[in-house]
């Protein structure tokens, strides 16, 4: 019985080891490259945040509403590939895309 609640606690530990947060959708396939390349644009906008707010260039309140501004558009993401089997279109990306450029414009404004 000890060994089974053991095993527990560990799987457990590494799924939270490895869980990413609330609504990030991560997928590093070959065969997703349009994901692949929203998911960086995503990564590297929420680095952009918290460099800023660590240097003082933006306030806490303004990195709020640019995350979720991002959390809006991930939702966005996952509801399209849901309705496409897991992949984006070339509209999707191209949206999406448009977004996360307005979003990357009022990054430290």
């Amino acid at each position: 019985m000890k060994k089974i609640i053991i095993a527990l606690l560990v799987s457990n530990l590494v799924l939270f080891a490895y869980a990413k947060g609330p609504g990030h959708q991560r997928t590093n396939i070959k065969d997703h490259p349009r994901v692949n390349e929203v998911n960086k644009r995503e990564d590297k906008q929420e680095k952009r945040i918290n460099k800023e707010v660590k240097e003082g260039e933006i306030t806490k309140a303004q990195a709020k509403q640019d995350r979720n501004n991002l959390s809006t558009i991930n939702q966005e993401k996952k509801d399209m590939r849901k309705a496409d089997n897991g992949h984006l279109t070339k509209a999707d990306q191209k949206s999406l895309n448009q977004q996360l450029n307005q979003n990357s414009k009022e990054i430290g404004k």
